[in-house]
């Protein structure tokens, strides 16, 4: 693989503190081929543009989303106007809701509040430059249906590289060690996520592209450290759930600290960002908690005697 090839350009939102170096597009290209994985949000295309044109990108071939979600697939619609002949690949459940955006903008809005006003509006992407395939022309690149952050999450080989979207939530580098989070909003189904994550360490990849940041190059150890963390704290949600079926995000956080290693080393973030993660952290328990409210008695048993 040619590193080289390979380029992150950040979308930094720098109105909110803890929002750099977390949103990011990928840009790969050689002489025959050039694509875009995730354009990120409205707001951010400007930025993304200038940063194009100073790597004298004048053609875009393909533009991948690992999925519909504001913060990665939010510009797209503006992005085209600029590259007029790319054509988009998305999941295909996303790809009407892509088509007519005004759903997913307000769902959006309702989800994020005023981080989504941030973020930008969802513009309409015409239906002749949206599509699914497996095999993306003959690029090389396949496409693999991922459902577990969300039903039309994607994963896009190419090589020895794995986009992988938010398969396995978010990571930060850190000085020591490994930081991953979950990252599970609702409907989040344990089953599906962990079976997508199997799918894809089936493949072996080297080198794991996360959208929530950064490529690594132990892909196979992150995949495992993040199906791992998926039950974990499945099961921390399990033991933390009140008669009223709540969780208390203090009392759920205390507890990861004690049994995630992984999460533990969130103290090793600069303190923006750690503010940013833990405010996330909400968004992962909503997920599991309603995952675990609607656990059959025996399927919540099994769920506590996993060990970790």
């Amino acid at each position: 693989m040619n590193q080289a090839n390979f380029y992150c350009i950040d979308l930094d939102q720098p109105s909110l503190p803890g929002f750099r170096k977390f949103v990011s597009c990928w840009l790969y290209r050689d002489t025959n081929l050039a694509f875009l994985v995730d354009p990120g949000p409205l707001s951010t295309i400007p930025h993304l543009l200038k940063v194009l044109r100073q790597r004298g990108v004048e053609k875009l071939d393909y533009i991948l989303l690992t999925h519909i979600h504001i913060d990665h697939a939010g510009g797209t619609g503006a992005l085209l106007r600029e590259f007029p002949s790319a054509q988009v690949i998305c999941h295909p459940q996303g790809i009407k809701h892509l088509l007519a955006p005004e759903k997913l903008w307000q769902g959006s809005q309702q989800v994020l509040g005023a981080l989504a006003q941030t973020y930008g509006e969802i513009l309409p992407i015409p239906a002749e430059q949206i599509s699914f395939t497996e095999e993306v022309g003959a690029t090389g690149i396949r496409t693999h249906l991922t459902p577990g952050h969300a039903q039309h999450h994607c994963c896009y080989q190419f090589g020895e590289v794995l986009f992988a979207g938010e398969l396995i939530g978010v990571h930060c580098p850190v000085p020591k060690g490994i930081y991953l989070r979950p990252a599970t909003p609702p409907r989040f189904i344990l089953e599906v996520a962990v079976e997508s994550i199997d799918r894809m360490l089936a493949l072996q990849p080297k080198h794991l592209v996360i959208a929530h940041y950064g490529m690594v190059n132990e892909a196979v150890k992150h995949l495992t450290i993040g199906r791992k963390q998926l039950k974990l704290w499945t099961k921390g949600v399990s033991l933390n759930i009140h008669k009223n079926d709540e969780v208390k995000e203090d009392e759920l956080l205390e507890w990861l600290l004690e049994h995630d290693v992984n999460y533990r080393n969130i103290n090793q973030l600069d303190e923006d960002i750690a503010s940013r993660e833990r405010y996330f952290l909400g968004n992962s328990l909503r997920g599991m908690q309603e995952y675990v409210r609607n656990l059959p008695a025996e399927k919540l048993s099994a769920l506590l005697s996993e060990p970790g």
